[in-house]
């Protein structure tokens, strides 16, 4: 039985005026991402991997082109029901972690949940158990500030990942971490994605984390140049 396909994009353009100019970022982009399956999207500043990124979890739309997640042409829904479905569905991970500074770590988690008017008690349940999975069970209630950088990170994951997204989405999670560090969140990604088999996409100039994922995607000058590149370099099958 074929896997099946959670990310489907066919033919994918963004463009943006600048003045009179037009600014073609991302040039006709296919591919699609299995169910479960973990890819990174690599490649130099300015091919359009954010752009990518944003339009894959919907927070940006295409020129042109369709986005299909689970089986839904995602830009057809009304914009109230695709909110829903972003809360529903997508986890985002960014490279700065956007904690709210005047909430706590378990404040923060709970975010998601509460959006989707969920009673509260049900949103903290939810959010002391993803903090308990990222190791932070005894920094509830600290907040960002009273963190450090890796621990910032491991909330915004937590919190990407308290209504057990089917798509997790990370846009350089490791950028602004120490060596060690990063390594404990790329870590923390791979344990998530293996308990909960959600389809994970990570933009990263990291080629270590990058090759460590299923298959590894080069976007260059907008448009994919090497697609279904397994960790070991080789094409997949």
């Amino acid at each position: 039985m074929a896997p099946q396909i959670m990310v489907s994009v066919e033919g994918l353009k963004k463009n943006f005026l600048r003045g009179k100019k037009t600014i073609r970022v991302l040039k006709g982009v296919d591919f699609q991402v299995h169910a479960g399956e973990m890819v990174a999207v690599v490649g130099p500043s300015g091919a359009g991997k954010s752009t990518l990124l944003h339009i894959l979890g919907t927070l940006d739309q295409p020129s042109e082109g369709r986005l299909l997640i689970d089986g839904q042409d995602i830009f057809r829904s009304l914009p109230h029901h695709l909110a829903s479905f972003r809360n529903r569905t997508i986890g985002f991970v960014f490279q700065f972690h956007h904690l709210l500074p005047e909430f706590n770590a378990l404040q923060n988690t709970m975010m998601p949940v509460l959006i989707q008017r969920a009673p509260r008690a049900k949103a903290e349940k939810m959010a002391v158990e993803m903090l308990e999975q990222v190791g932070l069970s005894n920094r509830l209630d600290h907040r960002p500030v009273e963190l450090s950088g890796g621990e910032q990170q491991r909330v915004a994951l937590a919190r990407a990942l308290v209504m057990r997204p089917k798509l997790l989405l990370a846009d350089e999670p490791t950028g602004n971490l120490d060596d060690n560090t990063a390594r404990g969140v790329h870590q923390l990604l791979f344990n998530m994605n293996q308990k909960y088999g959600m389809t994970t996409i990570v933009v990263t100039h990291n080629l270590h984390l990058a090759h460590s994922m299923n298959r590894c995607f080069s976007l260059q000058d907008g448009l994919i140049l090497d697609e279904g590149i397994d960790a070991k370099g080789k094409e997949a099958e």
